[in-house]
């Protein structure tokens, strides 16, 4: 059997996913031996599936929509942040030697975000009035590195307004913030609208604030797809100053799973310039 260490993304209809070509990437650059495959399974095989994979030897697992919440009790131990979100998109194997085959689970969603909108968007945070669409797993993650970086305010919406009130009563002790009306009309605009919903994997546009929007406004989509999405779309139609997927939350989110995984943090600008050349 070979010595290859086994990798794998995690989720429901995810045939579109770049995570084995961008670990693919990453590999090569920084010359670890493993690899990484795609495991497409729904809510009720997700336990079972996650199991045999640690059992046959896996090494780590990404965690994508719809299992973010339900990989939190698959996880012997988690990290502060991972615990924090309520939400898990990493999955690692503890090192050979160590005492025992434990799973840590891990949340990089946040880190990915703000380094991607910092970094390689120059879109600085501190001070932005920010609106955050969607309660799930996705938005979970999202929340503590969003106030952490020093937002003048977050406020989440979701069309179950209960489950975005137990967001903002969760949270609450982190920073500003609170839960958004989508009839009511906002003034002034948001600096920065982020699409945490699956809206767009259903060709959707999410309920938004009237008035959320101006020709200041950075619209950005978590998620991504061969072509620019919904979301995308309204937000350029609607006259935001700039509208963008999240293939670089993707890439950036992935550097920090292979840092937990592998102990080296590949470069990023490489694989964002090779997957954007596609």
């Amino acid at each position: 059997m070979s010595s290859t260490d086994r990798y794998a993304v995690i989720g429901e209809h995810i045939e579109h996913s770049r995570s084995p070509q961008i670990h693919a990437l990453f590999a090569q650059a920084t010359g670890q031996d493993m690899h990484y495959g795609l495991i497409d399974v729904p809510a009720a095989g997700f336990a079972s599936v996650v199991r045999e994979f640690f059992n046959r030897g896996g090494r780590g697992l990404n965690v994508t929509v719809p299992h973010k919440q339900a990989a939190v009790p698959l996880a012997d131990t988690l990290t502060a942040r991972a615990r924090r979100a309520g939400a898990v998109n990493t999955l690692a194997l503890a090192p050979p030697g160590s005492a025992a085959d434990t799973v840590l689970g891990d949340n990089t969603d946040g880190a990915g975000l703000v380094r991607d909108l910092t970094v390689n968007l120059g879109c600085p945070l501190r001070g932005s009035r920010v609106l955050l669409l969607g309660a799930g797993g996705a938005a979970r993650g999202l929340i503590a590195p969003l106030l952490e970086s020093g937002v003048e305010s977050l406020l989440i919406q979701n069309r179950d307004s209960e489950r975005a009130n137990l967001l903002v009563r969760e949270f609450a002790d982190l920073g500003p913030v609170g839960a958004a009306l989508g009839s009511t009309r906002v003034s002034p605009p948001y600096g920065l609208i982020i699409n945490a919903t699956s809206a767009s994997l259903r060709g959707e546009v999410p309920p938004i604030p009237q008035g959320a929007l101006d020709a200041k406004t950075l619209c950005y989509d978590c998620a991504y797809g061969e072509q620019d999405t919904v979301f995308v779309n309204w937000a350029r139609a609607a006259g935001a100053a700039r509208a963008v997927m999240g293939l670089g939350m993707l890439v950036e989110q992935a550097a920090e799973s292979f840092l937990l995984w592998r102990g080296v943090r590949p470069d990023t600008a490489p694989v964002l310039k090779a997957l954007r050349s596609l």
